[in-house]
């Protein structure tokens, strides 16, 4: 049986199975099944409940069946298309998580939160930007969200437009002083510039608000090693590398927007022994026993 079904399918099947079987002169009377609309929907959202708990493990094989079934049981809820918009797009399904989000949209045109992930699935397509109008359609729903307004910095990040992405960055560390990748970012795009002293003054308040914070440290670890600050650097490269692995990988951080230059001195640092060390000594510890 496909996945699929519809739970509507099912009740009819059931109820025809356990019909009584027909005595052969007797004629055939239409037999129509009551569907309770209500408890349909309540199933759905129950559903719906088990898709995000098992979305939270990234146990997407489990939790897109449910959220789809619970958008055929519950179709006039824009909770229910958020969430499977929201599961298609953390499974990096781009095309599948708009079709959901516009329909989320189409039920409650002023949810903030809908814009936001539809701004969200256009800049993994790369399409900064429409992403950009999403996000600023957001932001007119709820002006002082934090995360709204440096979505918005990235996408004129990516675009080359540099001073309006500073400056929404700056807005976004204005509306939460804990929200540390606002300033990391300008950091960024401070060392693409050339002001390295300006990147580390953005890295080291990045590293003071969140001391588990890999990304700033280990971008505040190349540059001082390349101003000569060598033990130091190499303290806080093995450190950031001990917090998440992930950022010993140039492609990750590609991800997450470092630029050419950062990326380059950066190659150099990882390719350093007490670096490749830490690295060694993180993927054997990461090893299954």
């Amino acid at each position: 049986m496909p996945k699929n079904v519809s739970l509507i399918s099912l009740l009819v099947v059931c109820s025809l199975w356990s019909m009584p079987r027909a005595v052969n002169a007797q004629a055939l009377l239409p037999h129509t099944v009551q569907l309770d609309a209500t408890k349909l929907e309540q199933q759905g959202l129950r559903l719906a409940q088990e898709a995000a708990q098992l979305g939270q493990f990234q146990q997407f094989d489990l939790a897109l069946p449910r959220a789809r079934l619970a958008s055929q049981l519950a179709p006039k809820n824009e909770r229910v298309w958020f969430l499977l918009g929201g599961l298609h797009l953390q499974a990096k399904d781009y095309d599948a998580a708009t079709n959901a989000l516009q329909k989320a949209k189409s039920l409650n045109p002023q949810n903030p939160d809908v814009a936001f992930a539809l701004g969200s699935a256009q800049f993994q397509q790369q399409k900064y930007q429409a992403a950009a109008d999403y996000y600023k359609e957001g932001l007119k729903l709820k002006p002082d969200n934090a995360e709204g307004l440096f979505d918005l910095g990235n996408a004129y990040y990516m675009m080359g437009r540099l001073s309006e992405a500073i400056a929404h960055y700056n807005k976004s560390f204005s509306q939460d002083q804990k929200f540390w990748p606002a300033i990391n970012n300008i950091g960024l795009i401070n060392y693409e510039q050339g002001n390295i002293d300006g990147a580390i003054k953005q890295w080291r308040a990045s590293v003071n608000i969140d001391k588990q914070a890999a990304e700033p440290l280990l971008a505040l670890a190349v540059a001082l090693y390349n101003k000569g600050d060598r033990q130091q650097a190499l303290s806080m490269g093995e450190t950031a590398l001990r917090i998440d692995q992930r950022y010993g990988d140039l492609d990750f951080l590609k991800e997450n927007l470092w630029g050419e230059r950062l990326l380059s001195d950066t190659k150099q640092f990882l390719e350093l022994p007490g670096i490749q060390a830490a690295l060694q000594q993180q993927d054997n510890s990461s090893a299954p026993r």
